[in-house]
């Protein structure tokens, strides 16, 4: 539930906007990616969203579909347009975002009243993210939402802190908190946890998520960049394990990416690190591919990228312009087409998400790169679940 638009991304790096002359149209929104990324990997999905009454619109609708997520509850806000972001592409670290949702995003006018609450309320997974609490009616609406799901396996809190998207920073983190009392499962990287709780020490992090939630947390997830990640469990296990290797084209939709293979890994009942590496492995094939929802893994995608220790999997052109990717980045990206989406299973009778034993695997955490540009309506690229090699690190969500 929550952001959609359309991404506009240049087919040149290391040049500014002013200077990119063609790009590649792409859904986007952190919510969307998350959406598609686990109907990659065989998930029955479905988005809550709104789009302007606009031809931007009706291409998000049929990308959707194409993808496999239901489009149902997607609904348009004739009064605003729909949005449009666009970035500029340095690789390794930095991935400058400029977000177009004035005055407002159709994605912010989900109202309470009109949302399914026993389809969200049945769903075997809930994903709700902190951009839903910046604005009015959405906030109320993301909250109804969880709240009709308190108790319910897995309800997901994505922290996903943009703070242009806020009239007020500052008031943050009450509306995070009692969000975060109806989620069994809060994600964040450093940034989003430090706006969330005070507390940027992955470990303090963590535990700071579950006192803010008030017993309802079942796993904190902590994305620490180059750092890897952690997860801790209520019951004090977890597992906390490195980034995987890639050379990096484009870090944004990595977190998505991470976020799609860590609900798929819970679903289907995997212990906390595998989960972890696998999700890791999905956000690292992402960061090396120009695309975010159209480079989303398919599963045996990620099963290579853990076999061969690399998110830079095979380097044939046609593979790659099958895949919607190109890692050349000393020219021109080819942004390609992409294979039909895979139909979705019906998981029903996977093992319960929350094992509880502790896994050994673990890597010093360290503070991901930020940004060097500034200026315009722009966010610097937020580093999430971090693959790093001497090509860089990967970075950012959509």
């Amino acid at each position: 539930m929550g952001r959609l638009g359309v991404d506009l991304y240049p087919l040149q790096t290391g040049v500014g906007l002013d200077r990119a002359e063609t790009f590649a149209k792409f859904l986007g929104g952190s919510p969307a990616n998350v959406a598609v990324a686990a109907a990659r990997l065989g998930r029955r999905t479905a988005l809550v969203s709104r789009t302007g009454a606009d031809p931007f619109g009706v291409y998000l609708h049929r990308a959707l579909r194409e993808f496999g997520v239901d489009d149902r509850w997607v609904t348009e806000a004739a009064e605003h347009p729909t949005p449009v972001t666009f970035c500029e592409l340095f690789p390794p670290d930095d991935f400058p975002l400029y977000f177009y949702r004035r005055p407002k995003a159709p994605d912010l006018e989900i109202r309470a009243d009109a949302l399914d609450l026993d389809a969200i309320r049945t769903a075997r997974v809930f994903w709700a993210t902190g951009t839903g609490l910046c604005a009015e009616p959405s906030r109320t609406a993301t909250l109804a939402a969880l709240r009709a799901r308190s108790g319910r396996e897995v309800t997901v809190l994505d922290l996903d802190w943009r703070p242009m998207f806020w009239a007020d920073p500052a008031e943050a983190r009450p509306h995070y908190a009692e969000a975060l009392r109806h989620a069994t499962v809060a994600v964040g990287n450093l940034d989003e946890c430090e706006v969330a709780t005070g507390e940027r020490d992955p470990r303090a992090a963590a535990r700071a998520l579950f006192d803010a939630a008030g017993g309802a947390l079942r796993l904190a997830v902590v994305k620490q960049g180059p750092g890897g990640v952690l997860a801790l469990a209520a019951d004090g296990t977890g597992a906390e394990v490195p980034p995987l290797p890639v050379e990096v084209v484009n870090g944004l939709g990595a977190g998505d990416a991470f976020g799609g293979a860590l609900v798929d890994g819970l679903l289907a009942g995997l212990d906390i690190g595998t989960v972890l590496r696998r999700a890791n492995a999905a956000g690292a094939i992402v960061a090396g591919r120009l695309a975010c929802s159209s480079a989303m893994p398919y599963a045996p995608e990620i099963t290579e990228a853990l076999t061969t220790g690399t998110g830079t999997l095979g380097r044939d052109r046609d593979q790659d312009r099958d895949r919607g990717s190109d890692v050349d980045s000393d020219r021109d990206l080819d942004p390609g087409s992409d294979p039909a989406p895979r139909a979705g299973a019906d998981p029903a009778t996977a093992p319960g998400p929350f094992p509880g034993r502790p896994v050994a695997d673990r890597t010093d955490p360290a503070t991901a790169p930020v940004s060097r540009a500034s200026g315009g309506t722009r966010t610097p690229a937020t580093p999430d679940s971090g693959a790093d090699s001497g090509a860089g690190t990967i970075a950012g969500k959509g």
